[in-house]
């Protein structure tokens, strides 16, 4: 894809040293031309949307140095609401030439400081799947307004609460090209399933001790069941929380059963970016 595997060689006029790759400062005649280009250049701004009298802010991320418009991918935080993480992950897309929108759920740009608040925040808004569909549409439909975003299909990835969130907009029938999971615990929350054509891909731990593996065989049959492209993959001996660094801190501080696993995180970004090169190449 354009976005993610587009290399610049820069094979002629260069020396390795022991410091790194440096160019000559006199190409021989025999050189070819080099061309040399900026890499990324990420700039964020809040992006606020609103239903109701509610406000949310978003943050929306996108390389600069592009200047044509590009797929839009958004992302849904974890249960602590929109961090650092999310923002994180925002900015590794943006690097890549989306533009991403790390979306806020609970409104305000609210954190929980603390679990018990988190399982308040995230339920509330499991509980009432219209409400939470139509913050999303507000998000969705403000981000694809923007001059930066393309024409065409989004995507979602969502981690933890907000991999539950991103299963529910597929099993609602969102207007997703695909919907990608980490670590997100499987609850339905939508009433009324529609159809869903778009790729589900739901990455799992293993040792995942919040999500039990027949919820998780029973989401993944009513996508499939609504037309949905499904591929669960669980990662062995990974815990809840293994795509994020901060889950090894997080689990002292909190006394909870989460753990970073840097091969499963690894895996899984790799796996979640062919499925946005397979499914959102066709909007470039």
């Amino acid at each position: 894809m354009r976005h993610l595997f587009t290399l610049v060689c820069l094979t002629a006029g260069l020396v390795a040293s022991a410091t790194g790759v440096q160019a000559q400062t006199e190409p021989s005649s025999t050189d070819e031309a080099i061309t040399i280009q900026s890499g990324p250049r990420v700039v964020g701004e809040v992006f606020e949307y609103a239903t109701g009298d509610t406000t949310y802010e978003g943050y929306l991320t996108r390389n600069a140095n592009i200047d044509r418009p590009q797929p839009a991918v958004l992302v849904v935080h974890e249960w602590w609401g929109l961090d650092r993480y999310a923002r994180a992950r925002a900015d590794q897309l943006a690097a890549l030439g989306f533009v991403a929108l790390a979306v806020d759920m609970y409104g305000d740009g609210k954190l929980a400081g603390h679990p018990a608040e988190a399982k308040e925040f995230s339920s509330r808004v499991m509980q009432d799947w219209p409400a939470t569909r139509a913050r999303l549409e507000a998000a969705m439909g403000k981000l694809a307004e923007h001059p930066a975003v393309a024409a065409g299909g989004m995507a979602a990835i969502g981690y933890c609460f907000g991999g539950s969130v991103v299963m529910n907009m597929a099993l609602s029938g969102m207007p997703l090209e695909a919907a990608i999971s980490f670590h997100g615990v499987p609850t339905v929350a939508v009433k009324m399933p529609q159809a869903f054509e778009g790729s589900v891909r739901i990455h799992n731990g293993a040792d995942d001790g919040f999500v039990a593996r027949d919820d998780l065989i029973a989401m993944a049959h009513a996508l499939k069941a609504q037309g949905a492209d499904v591929i669960v993959t669980n990662y062995p001996g990974a815990k809840h929380g293994f795509t994020n660094p901060e889950a090894d801190a997080f689990a002292a501080q909190h006394d909870l059963p989460l753990a970073y696993d840097a091969a499963a995180d690894a895996a899984s970004w790799q796996a979640a970016l062919l499925t946005l090169d397979a499914t959102l190449n066709d909007h470039d």
